[in-house]
C-alpha cells in the first residue's frame, strides 16, 4: 500500500494551486456565462427552441457523463498530462464555439467543451491531493478550489453581460484562450506528475458508465423542461439497467474503471450523500433566486450579478474558514453545524415576498455559506478516504455526484415552482388565447408580454412565482436538515484535521527511519 508523506507544502505547491485556480474558475464561469449570451446569440444563429436548450445543456451533460472515465484515465496516463491535453482541447473548442457558423455547430462545440471540461475537473482536484499531503493544508487547498469554482459561477452572468455589451456573444468563449496559455506555460514548472501505470482502460466499462449516466442526466433535464413523462421514465429505466451492469462488471475486474470498494468506507459514502443532497438544494435554489432577481425584482442581468456578491463572499468565508475550524473540531460536526445555520437562509426564502430583494439575497448568502463548507470538507473527506493511486477516481466521483445534485435540484425545485405557478395564476382579461397561454406557462412568458400589458398585470404572475419559491425553499430546507442530521450521526467520528495529521506522522516517521525515501 502507498504511504502518503505528510510533508508541508512549499512555494511551488501554493503556486501550483494558484495556477489550478484558473481552469477551475473558468469551468464555473462557463456554466453560467451563457445565461446572458442566448438573446444575442439567437439573433445571429436563429436556433430553434430545442437547439437553444441543447446549446445551454450540452456542456454540463457531457461533463457529468465523462467525469468517471476521465478521473480514472488521469490516474493511469498522468494527471498533469491529462490536464494539459484537456486544457488545449478546451481552448480549441472555445475558439470554434466563438465563431460557430450555425446553431448545430455550436451544440457540437459545447459538447466537446463538456468532454474537455470532464478532463479538467478531476485533474485539478486530484493534483491538489498529490501536492498537499498534509491533511490540514489539503483541506484548505480544496476549500480554495471549491471557492474558485463557485466564484466563477457567480461571476459568469456579470462577465457574460459585459462582454456581450462590449464585443459580441462569441467573446464569452474566448476567455478560455489566455487561461489555457497560462496553464500550458506554467504547469511544467509548478505541477507534479502522478500516474499509477495501470493497465488498459476497459472500454466496455466506459460504455456502460456513459449508458448509465447520460440517460439519467437527460431524464432530469427533460423533466425540468417538460415534466415527468414516458420519455423521462424510459431514460431512467435505461440508465438504471446500465448502472446495474456497470457495477456488476466492476466487481469482477482486476483493474476496474471505478473501484467499488471505495463505497465500503462509511465516511466516503456518507460524504457523497451529503454532497448530493446539499448540491440539490443549492442548485434548485440558485436557479430560482437568479430568476427572482431578474423577473420579480426587475433587475438587469448585470445588477442581478452584482447582488450575488454577498453570497459569493459567504461562500468564500465558508470554504476557507471550514478547514481552519475542522483542525480542532470534527469535520462532520463543522458541516452539520453550518448546514443547520444555513437553514436560516431557507427560512428567509420561505417567507420572501415580491419586494424582498435584500431578504432573498441574505437568505441565499446563508445557503451559499453552507455550500462552501460542505464543498470544501465533504470533498476533502471523499478524496482523503481514497488511497493516493485512486484519488483521481474519487475526485471524479465527487464531481459526478455534485453535477447530478445540481441537475436534480434544478429539475425538482424548478418543476415544483412551475406547477405552483400554473395552478395559481390567471391570465388577465383581454389577451388572445396564445398570449394567455404564454402568460400562464411561466413567469418568463408573462414578462415577455410586458409591452402589451399594464404594469399591474404582472403582479399576479410575480406573486405566483414567489409562492413557488417559498414552497421550494421549504422542501429544500427539509432536505438540508436531513443532510445536517446525517453529517452529525455518520461523520462526527471523522477526526479533526490536527489529530489526523498527528496520527499520520507516526508511521511516516517510522518509515523514514527505515531508510525509505519514497
Amino acid at each position: 500500500m502507498s504511504t502518503r508523506r505528510s510533508a508541508p507544502a512549499g512555494r511551488r505547491e501554493w503556486g501550483g494551486l494558484a495556477l489550478l485556480a484558473l481552469p477551475t474558475m473558468l469551468l464555473g464561469l462557463d456554466v453560467t456565462a451563457l445565461y446572458l449570451v442566448v438573446p444575442s446569440l439567437a439573433e445571429d444563429l436563429d436556433p430553434t427552441a430545442t437547439e437553444t436548450l441543447w446549446i445551454m445543456d450540452a456542456y454540463g451533460f457531457f461533463i457529468a457523463g465523462f467525469l468517471i472515465t476521465m478521473g480514472t484515465l488521469g490516474d493511469r496516463v498522468g494527471r498533469r498530462r491529462l490536464l494539459l491535453i484537456g486544457m488545449a482541447a478546451f481552448a480549441a473548442a472555445s475558439v470554434f464555439a466563438a465563431f460557430a457558423p450555425s446553431a448545430l455547430w455550436l451544440i457540437v462545440a459545447r459538447a466537446v467543451l463538456g468532454v474537455a471540461g470532464a478532463t479538467l475537473m478531476p485533474s485539478t482536484l486530484s493534483l491538489i491531493s498529490t501536492m498537499f499531503t498534509d491533511v490540514r493544508q489539503r483541506a484548505l487547498a480544496i476549500g480554495v478550489w471549491a471557492t474558485m469554482f463557485a466564484l466563477g459561477m457567480a461571476a459568469g452572468p456579470v462577465v457574460g453581460g459585459v462582454l456581450v455589451a462590449g464585443f459580441w456573444w462569441g467573446a464569452v468563449f474566448l476567455i478560455a484562450v489566455p487561461v489555457a496559455l497560462l496553464v500550458l506555460a506554467g504547469a511544467p514548472a509548478l505541477l507534479p506528475e502522478f500516474r499509477t501505470g495501470g493497465g488498459r482502460l476497459d472500454l466496455v466499462s466506459v460504455g456502460l458508465s456513459l449508458a448509465a449516466l447520460l440517460p439519467v442526466i437527460y431524464a432530469i433535464k427533460h423533466a425540468a423542461s417538460h415534466g415527468p413523462d414516458v420519455q423521462a421514465l424510459g431514460a431512467v429505466v435505461l440508465g438504471g439497467g446500465a448502472a446495474v451492469a456497470f457495477v456488476r462488471r466492476q466487481l469482477h475486474l482486476d483493474e476496474p474503471l471505478l473501484d467499488m470498494k471505495l463505497f465500503t468506507g462509511r465516511a466516503f459514502s456518507a460524504a457523497l450523500a451529503v454532497l448530493l443532497i446539499g448540491l440539490a438544494g443549492f442548485g434548485g435554489v440558485m436557479y430560482l433566486v437568479t430568476q427572482y432577481l431578474q423577473l420579480v425584482a426587475g433587475l438587469s442581468p448585470t445588477t442581478a450579478g452584482l447582488w450575488m456578491g454577498p453570497p459569493a463572499l459567504a461562500m468564500l468565508i465558508g470554504a476557507i474558514g471550514a478547514p481552519l475550524a475542522a483542525r480542532r473540531v470534527s469535520p462532520g460536526v463543522v458541516m452539520a453545524a453550518t448546514l443547520a445555520l444555513s437553514l436560516c437562509g431557507y427560512a428567509l426564502l420561505a417567507v420572501a415576498g415580491t419586494h424582498s430583494t435584500p431578504g432573498v439575497v441574505a437568505g441565499f448568502a446563508f445557503v451559499y455559506l453552507g455550500l462552501g463548507v460542505i464543498a470544501a470538507l465533504g470533498t476533502d473527506i471523499v478524496v482523503g478516504a481514497a488511497p493516493p493511486e485512486k484519488s483521481g477516481s474519487a475526485a471524479a466521483l465527487s464531481e459526478t455526484v455534485q453535477e447530478l445534485g445540481i441537475a436534480a435540484g434544478v429539475a425538482l425545485l424548478g418543476s415544483l415552482t412551475t406547477v405552483i405557478y400554473r395552478s395559481t395564476v390567471e391570465a388577465p382579461p383581454g389577451l388572445s388565447p396564445s398570449a394567455a397561454e404564454t402568460y400562464g406557462d411561466g413567469l418568463s412568458g408573462a414578462v415577455s408580454l410586458a409591452d402589451r400589458l399594464p404594469a399591474s398585470a404582472l403582479d399576479p404572475a410575480r406573486t405566483a412565482f414567489t409562492s413557488g419559491l417559498n414552497t421550494a425553499a421549504v422542501i429544500a430546507g427539509i432536505a438540508i436538515a436531513a443532510a445536517a442530521l446525517a453529517c452529525f450521526t455518520t461523520l462526527r467520528h471523522v477526526r479533526p484535521l490536527d489529530d489526523a495529521a498527528d496520527r499520520e506522522a507516526e508511521p511516516i516517521a517510522s518509515t523514514r527511519g527505515s531508510g525509505d525515501d519514497g
